[in-house]
């Protein structure tokens, strides 16, 4: 019961902020240089951080902030529910995030969206799509921001079969920047398309870069391998701790096949 009026009184108060933060922000935000309009979204970003620890009891840690580079560089992060989104964001200097196009038509987030040159997607339009995000991805290596793909596309299970796109490889291949790959256990707390925002301590772990120039084959193993083998660890962990989330059918899934591994 505590946890349905926690969640219930959190999301409110999550989609509330939403609102009155656009509607409060807005004509400083479209006033500022592209750059500096960069605080209003990050202070976003923590405050929700702030509400989430607050009201649904649910902490972050996150290791890992050392193996951040300078400058452009890809950022791979799992994607397992909107958490992700905003979580990381104050920790990039001018991160600009490949999303579907639909997004850029939310009134005021739309808005928002277009003022930061975000590289919108269309995600049923193949090749050209890709191509795409590819030129504009070439645009944002120019001015040093970090590009956010999620590697899987679409928010996925925590313990689930990885599923990563071709995108990925396409812009290290191209663009010749580090990739830096984050593992998370968020879906965990609050998961992908549910009402509910458990409590206790999300556990997320920025890995090392991934160099430039690896074979894609090489790379592609690699960014699996790392991110997959840092989520199982953050998995483990929370189910370890002394009040753990409920785990998701995948999740249950995949802590009993690595507790039976040799």
């Amino acid at each position: 019961m505590l946890v349905a009026i926690r969640s219930l009184l959190f999301n409110t108060v999550f989609y509330l902020s939403i609102i009155i933060q656009m509607l409060v922000y807005t004509p400083f935000f479209f006033l500022l240089p592209r750059k500096k309009a960069w605080v209003i979204p990050k202070f976003w970003g923590r405050s929700n951080l702030w509400l989430q620890k607050h009201i649904a009891g649910t902490d972050l840690i996150i290791e890992g902030l050392e193996n951040l580079p300078d400058g452009a560089y890809i950022v791979a992060p799992k994607h397992q529910s909107f958490w992700d989104v905003f979580a990381f964001l104050s920790h990039f200097e001018d991160p600009v995030f490949i999303l579907k196009r639909e997004l850029m038509r939310i009134p005021f987030f739309g808005w928002y969206l277009a003022k930061m040159k975000m590289i919108p997607v269309d995600r049923g339009s193949g090749l050209k799509a890709v191509n795409s995000m590819l030129a504009g991805a070439k645009v944002a290596v120019k001015d040093g921001r970090q590009i956010v793909i999620f590697p899987e596309g679409t928010r996925r299970e925590p313990g689930a079969e990885p599923n990563y796109k071709y995108g990925i490889i396409r812009l290290y291949s191209e663009l010749n920047i580090p990739v830096v790959p984050i593992a998370h256990n968020a879906g965990l707390y609050w998961p992908r398309h549910k009402f509910w925002r458990y409590p206790g301590v999300i556990r997320a772990r920025i890995l090392p870069p991934i160099e430039p120039g690896l074979e894609k084959d090489v790379f592609f193993k690699r960014l699996i391998e790392e991110t997959e083998t840092a989520c199982d660890e953050l998995l483990v962990l929370a189910s370890l701790d002394d009040n753990p989330p409920p785990m998701p059918p995948a999740a249950k899934k995949r802590l009993s096949e690595l507790n039976s591994a040799p």
